[in-house]
């Protein structure tokens, strides 16, 4: 999807999970719209990489969204670099997945950290600083499994249906300061996060049998609802899920259980 306004000027961004996949292309879409990125990551190669791409408008700020102190730095960078922060996307995310009774702990723990508490601890820092100056939107990438099971997928699902209770909880305490809070929920997206996936010809053609749309999205299928929840045409919605899957979530999940 091509940029065509510039609705975003002016405006500083944080992305996490900024080096590939959605973040990247939400990171481009934003710097395409006129703003200024912070994006966090735990590969700085690929931070690096998209600070060639796009020049002196983004700033990679390697981060594990796991870890307080680094949250909270990747913000202060957007502070200290633009002085402000308006609007915020928290993508960062991965799964180790396997059926409940065989999963190890350390699995769910990476899992449910990074996927649940990564978003509670960008929101938190982000908010701080939004708050300071009056407001701002806070956009969480939940996913289609906060409402549709995955056979080995239990964490996953688990964490990504809190990270969209953690969104409408959010937004309930911070509308008060003027920052909307909203998710959205992507359904299966060509990243390199599924390339395993959609290199088996047939579970790539048992996922693709569920989209009415027929196709799994592209990166720009999703960065653009999400820019349009952070602009101001969304300006009144807040605590909101926006559901962006080709229809899947009308014909639900394969099953899986043959590939595990």
């Amino acid at each position: 999807m091509t940029a065509t306004t510039d609705r975003f000027a002016g405006k500083v961004a944080v992305v996490t999970g900024a080096a590939s996949g959605i973040g990247a292309g939400i990171t481009r879409r934003l710097v395409a719209e006129g703003a200024r990125v912070v994006g966090g990551d735990i590969a700085a190669d690929g931070l690096k990489a998209l600070g060639d791409e796009l020049g002196d408008a983004f700033a990679g700020v390697p981060t594990d969204v796991t870890v307080e102190d680094q949250v909270e730095h990747m913000v202060h960078v957007a502070d200290k670099t633009w002085g402000a922060l308006h609007v915020a996307f928290n993508v960062a995310g991965s799964a180790r997945l396997g059926p409940v009774a065989e999963l190890a702990e350390n699995d769910w723990d990476y899992t449910v950290d990074l996927v649940l508490k990564g978003q509670f601890l960008s929101a938190k820092h982000e908010a701080r600083l939004m708050r300071r100056d009056g407001g701002g939107a806070i956009v969480l990438i939940s996913s289609l499994n906060a409402h549709v099971p995955m056979f080995g997928g239990s964490p996953y699902a688990a964490a990504k249906a809190g990270a969209e209770m953690l969104t409408k909880n959010a937004a309930l305490e911070l509308a008060r300061h003027g920052i909307r809070v909203n998710a959205i929920l992507p359904g299966l997206v060509d990243t390199p996060a599924t390339a395993g996936f959609l290199a088996h010809p047939q579970l790539r053609a048992d996922f693709i049998g569920r989209i009415p749309l027929g196709r799994p999205a592209d990166t720009g299928d999703i960065a653009g609802p999400a820019l349009y929840l952070a602009s101001d045409d969304a300006r009144y919605i807040t605590g909101t899920s926006l559901v962006v899957d080709g229809g899947w979530e009308i014909t639900g999940y394969p099953d899986l259980s043959k590939y595990l």
